[in-house]
């Protein structure tokens, strides 16, 4: 670990005085992300701020930051995000640490919510890790799938998973649709239909 140099990105949730004083203390340096209204020693919010990479005080902190903001564009509009350091960085610095943060993010939330990391509830350490790599490799298979159609355009997860279901588990697509049809049949006897599904010979 001494040939590298550790630095602890987390969301703005870390970013209470117990834990940034606890890295602190364990000499790891912090850059997360900071709330428009957090308060200063001198009771001004953050937002008030003029100067990217200004050294301040946050209330109840005892040792000063280092802050800086930068803009992501969500929905069409730019909203400006606050971001502080505990060691004292320049603000370009801080705001690309800032920013590879967010992509973070926005991985872990595909990954949970598209790939089913959310759903996990196992019990033992090692059933955590089996689920945590079939998460991954599901996203990585997707990943390559959307790779192959050479779109430059950001993924689509849903239609790439879609897609990628489709070329790589056909069989699997295939029974999945039998059983809705099955489990669709009395519904559909009570309206007056019957569906068969019959197979063509090639």
């Amino acid at each position: 670990m001494k040939a590298f140099r550790v630095i602890i990105l987390a969301d703005t949730a870390f970013g209470s005085v117990e834990f940034l004083t606890a890295m602190r203390a364990r000499r790891h340096p912090v850059i997360v992300g900071v709330r428009y209204d957090r308060k200063l020693t001198d009771e001004r919010p953050v937002s008030h701020l003029v100067n990217k990479g200004q050294q301040v005080r946050l209330k109840g902190l005892s040792f000063p930051i280092t802050i800086s903001w930068f803009y992501l564009k969500r929905d069409g509009k730019l909203e400006k995000r606050f971001v502080l350091s505990t060691r004292p960085l320049k603000a370009i610095t801080i705001n690309w640490w800032g920013r590879r943060r967010w992509a973070i993010a926005g991985f872990f939330k595909t990954i949970k919510h598209r790939f089913g990391l959310h759903r996990f509830a196992q019990q033992t350490l090692r059933g955590v890790y089996r689920w945590l790599i079939l998460c991954f490799i599901c996203f990585l298979l997707v990943h390559w799938v959307y790779l192959h159609t050479g779109s430059s355009a950001l993924p689509d997860w849903g239609a790439s998973a879609a897609l990628a279901f489709k070329i790589l588990l056909p069989d699997v697509l295939l029974c999945l649709l039998l059983l809705q049809v099955e489990q669709s049949r009395s519904l559909l006897q009570s309206a007056g239909l019957d569906l068969q599904v019959v197979a063509f010979k090639t």
